[in-house]
Parts: structure tokens; sequence; C-alpha cells
């Protein structure tokens, strides 16, 4: 429920910076040539040259990433949103199962089951949850 909708949101960036790509390439053809006559007007070295093309094609993409509010870190926020739901479930989930020994919540995980894992304390020696829970997560994923 909180990460797809991030999903969504990532893919929908990636496929902007995607479409960028080839207006990317046409201005930095058209900025080489540029930079290249006015070097060669001013007697730039290629050193020099090249750092004005590197600049000023920095300040061209921040400026195409800023008209499309699409720059490259907002697609790494569903990436900073999993890790610490991750952290906080799986430390919650040992707490629930490991944490609590001898006490009330221990004896209802041990009985609390359904199907073929009636006791929720013991591993899973089927594999099923495991490879379903992996299975689903690559599907969510791939989607």
């Amino acid at each position: 429920a909180v990460t797809l909708p991030l999903a969504a949101h990532q893919g929908r960036l990636l496929a902007k910076l995607e479409n960028l790509q080839p207006e990317i390439k046409k201005l930095a053809e058209r900025l080489r040539y540029e930079v290249s006559v006015r070097g060669k007007q001013l007697g730039w070295s290629e050193k020099v040259a090249g750092f004005h093309f590197k600049k000023n094609l920095r300040r061209i993409i921040t400026e195409l990433y800023i008209r499309d509010n699409c720059h490259p870190f907002k697609a790494t926020l569903l990436v900073w949103v999993q890790i610490p739901m991750w952290v906080c479930v799986s430390l919650a989930l040992r707490n629930c199962s490991v944490g609590a020994m001898g006490s009330e919540v221990q004896g209802q995980f041990s009985a609390g089951g359904a199907l073929w894992f009636t006791d929720l304390t013991a591993p899973d020696s089927t594999w099923i949850l495991p490879v379903s829970l992996g299975l689903v997560n690559l599907l969510i994923v791939e989607v």
C-alpha cells in the first residue's frame, strides 16, 4: 500500500528521464560545436574547452530536469522508503516471535497458525511462504 504508489511514481520519472535523452544528445552536440567555435576564437586549449563544455552541459541538463521535474535522485525515493520499512517490519516480527519467549505472545504464535503452518514460531520447512513472498516481490518490481 505504501510502496506501490512510489513505484508508479518512480516509473513515470524514469520514463521522463528516458524521453529526455534524445534532447540532451542534440543539445550536447550543439554545445560541443559552439564551445569549439568559441574556443578557437579565444584561443582556448582543449582542456579549457572541455571544462567549459562540461560545465555548460551540466547546467543545461539541470535546467531540463527542473523543467520536466524529473531529477534522477527523485527516482531513488522508493529505496529510501523501503529500507527503513523493511528494517522496522523485520525487527517487529523478530521481537514478536523470538523476543517474547515464555510470554503470552509466544503462546499465541505457537498455536495461531493456519493451513500447513500451525506453529508461527517454527521455520517454514516447506519453503512455500518464503518462495511465494519472493515471487510476489519480483512481480511487484516487474510491474
